[in-house]
């Protein structure tokens, strides 16, 4: 009497996680995030400090692009997240932290737009006049 099939809070692998345990990372899948890491890190500081692009608003959206890249590649190689995982609840969260990046980066960019279109221009002159 002493098998798993008479408890039913054993699922019967080794473990008794009930198979919902995400699957840990080889050495190999960390280096390949890593190395992603590095290399989505890396561009972006080479486009804004060689100046790659002359306008500005396509460097930030290029920047933003591979930010978003860059935590998919952490969710999916250091966070292990897929569609198999949790039962499907890793997923949902994946969806909720797309849909979290895309808000915070466009309200974002719409706050900095209207600060620059709003704001008042100072020339020197005016900053000497001011109590």
């Amino acid at each position: 009497m002493s098998s798993n099939a008479n408890h039913p809070h054993h699922s019967g692998d080794a473990h008794g996680h009930g198979g919902h345990e995400a699957a840990h990372g080889t050495f190999k899948s960390y280096m390949t995030g890593f190395i992603l890491s590095v290399i989505l890190t890396a561009i972006p500081f080479w486009l804004v400090m060689g100046k790659v692009f002359s306008d500005p608003a396509l460097t930030g959206v290029i920047v933003m692009i591979l930010g978003a890249i860059q935590i998919v590649v952490h969710m999916i190689y250091f966070l292990h997240m897929n569609t198999r995982s949790e039962g499907g609840w890793n997923m949902m969260a994946l969806i909720f932290t797309i849909v979290i990046v895309i808000i915070a980066l466009s309200g974002s960019l719409w706050v900095m737009h209207h600060l620059n279109a709003n704001m008042m221009p100072m020339s020197p002159e005016m900053m000497r006049n001011m109590p």
